[in-house]
């Protein structure tokens, strides 16, 4: 039986992971900003469900609901950075603010508890990491820009993670969903920027009607997904990255492909920047 740590547990693929690991009998503590939602969402569940309050960005709040976490059940065998939030928009319309703000829940955030629940798994010599990414992580498409970066960072992380973790017995991976049925694309989840420029119309500006369009239409199944995790979290060897969705796969290898052709198409060029030996 595992202990999980959940962030962003209040609803969606967070939710859905707790649901999964609740039922085949593992111990979840599950935070989000408003615990309640979480346990009104799964009753019944007293004895091996810790529902916490946890605003990402504070980090006296990430150490106190670790501590309660190791207090209640021991320790913890699988974080799931899951808190995250979207934003659409072309470059250029988003204001330092707005970008900011998704910056301090996608990649700070993710960080504070990084180093919250790190030395618990250090300690234990023991532990599973799944960082929740995004297709977006990968490929970066007109109107979703920043918040491609802040999901680019967490690859970044995650890369860097894996290789210093996996000398102290523990493994990390980063986790692509596609579009996801869950309320992402709501407003609740998915900011607007403010400021709209015409130019954009046919590239931010139609991101931002394919979001209101698609709510509700996603492809993906989150409960699948949580599914997935959940195999994923068992295998004595994780990957590094776990694509999740028939799109993602789709779009992460025309994204590989277009790469490999330009190191192809411009290998000479790169090469001419090295120092000649003499």
């Amino acid at each position: 039986m595992s202990v999980w740590f959940v962030t962003g547990a209040s609803r969606g693929l967070g939710l859905e992971i707790v649901k999964a690991a609740l039922t085949r009998g593992d111990s979840v503590v599950a935070t989000a900003r408003d615990p309640k939602a979480i346990e009104q969402a799964l009753p019944g569940h007293a004895g091996n469900l810790l529902a916490l309050p946890l605003d990402v960005t504070a980090q006296s709040q990430a150490d106190a609901a670790v501590q309660a976490a190791v207090a209640r059940f021991g320790g913890i065998d699988v974080l799931v950075n899951n808190a995250g939030r979207g934003l659409v928009g072309a470059v250029e319309e988003t204001s330092d603010a707005e970008a900011r703000a998704v910056f301090d829940i996608n990649v700070f955030g993710l960080l504070t508890v990084v180093r919250a629940v790190v030395p618990v798994m250090r300690t234990a010599r023991r532990g599973r990491i799944l960082n929740i990414s995004s297709t977006g992580g990968v490929v970066a498409w007109a109107g979703w820009g920043v918040y491609s970066a802040t999901k680019f960072a967490l690859e970044g992380i995650t890369e860097a993670l894996r290789l210093e973790l996996a000398p102290l017995g523990i493994q990390v991976t980063s986790v692509q969903p596609g579009p996801l049925r869950t309320d992402f694309l709501a407003s609740s989840s998915l900011g607007q920027v403010e400021r709209v420029i015409d130019d954009y119309a046919t590239t931010g500006g139609a991101s931002r009607a394919w979001a209101g369009e698609n709510h509700g239409l996603q492809e993906g199944d989150p409960v699948k997904a949580a599914a997935a995790l959940l195999t994923l979290a068992d295998l004595a060897e994780m990957p590094a990255r776990l694509p999740l969705g028939t799109s993602t796969l789709a779009d992460i290898r025309t994204k590989l492909a277009a790469v490999g052709a330009d190191l192809e198409t411009w290998q000479e060029l790169s090469r001419s920047t090295d120092v000649v030996p003499a």
